[in-house]
């Protein structure tokens, strides 16, 4: 077990404080197809519902919200879900509800749902009793489903690096230097430290009494430009990076990351090649 792994690790309501704002900035987009993926692969017709567990501001709650009668977006942080409410109600989305819960804290009184979603977010929750809840509150022919790609964790953008482009891809290794340098050797995650992400996820849902898991693979490989901006958003609605960890001296850090990214690219404008999505899909057991 590494020192500060994630078997230490305990969640506390900072994990995320003041990312909300840069998040849909500063995250890399899912793939386009995603939605009719989903709808072609479960069969959705418009009807049923969608809780989005660990929701955040809603990205994939929202792009959603048409295959089914309501959606559902959950998390525990109050300014994610202002976030939520604030770009559906933009988008014209009037079958979405917004409620402020842990997952640990489910089922409340939120019923049953034809779909229970993860978007890269089971990795920060306690799985085994998570999969379990969520298993009790899915309907007849109900499913959980996990959509992730390789990008949404860690520091494995590199491995989305588009080659031939004329714009660099972003400096990950210098600004996870840079993020040492103030904030230590460690990876923060709230009052906490967090060094690992858990993995074996296919026997938490089967050990929860799920089929084993369904894979399939939403294509990408959209070649995306980032712009300075894009990717100091993306640093701040990033867990190791978000605003509050640097205390008095957020300003600082954040000069120090723009010049470093302007060294980087003169232009401002880098380049990456968008990750497929995965999406695995869990159906329980009779």
């Amino acid at each position: 077990m590494s020192a500060g792994g994630w078997q230490d690790w305990e969640w506390d309501e900072t994990l995320f404080a003041g990312a909300a704002p840069y998040y849909t900035q500063g995250r890399l987009p899912y793939a386009e197809g995603l939605a009719e993926a989903l709808r072609t692969a479960l069969g959705l017709d418009g009807h049923g519902r969608l809780l989005d567990v660990g929701c955040g501001p809603g990205v994939v709650t929202i792009r959603l919200a048409h295959l089914f009668d309501e959606v559902v977006g959950l998390d525990p942080d109050s300014d994610m879900l202002h976030e939520a409410a604030r770009v559906a109600e933009g988008a014209g989305v009037a079958n979405a509800r917004w409620v402020r819960m842990r997952a640990e804290e489910l089922p409340g009184t939120l019923g049953r749902f034809r779909v229970v979603a993860f978007a890269a977010s089971f990795h920060w929750m306690d799985r085994p009793k998570v999969a379990r809840l969520v298993r009790s509150m899915l309907d007849r022919g109900g499913v959980a489903i996990q959509i992730d790609a390789p990008s949404y964790r860690c520091d494995a953008l590199a491995e989305a690096a588009t080659s031939g482009s004329p714009d660099p891809f972003p400096p990950d290794d210098a600004i996870v230097e840079l993020r040492r340098r103030y904030l230590g050797p460690d990876t923060r995650a709230g009052r906490n430290i967090r060094n690992s992400s858990p993995d074996g996820e296919d026997a938490v849902f089967i050990d929860a009494r799920f089929e084993p898991g369904r894979e399939i693979v939403v294509s990408d490989g959209r070649v995306l430009e980032r712009t300075v901006d894009d990717l100091v958003a993306m640093r701040f609605s990033s867990s190791p990076t978000t605003p509050h960890l640097f205390g008095d001296r957020v300003g600082e850090f954040e000069a120090d990351l723009r010049q470093l990214l302007t060294e980087a690219s003169p232009s401002g404008v880098f380049s990456v090649r968008l990750p497929d999505n995965i999406v695995r899909i869990w159906k329980p057991k009779a």
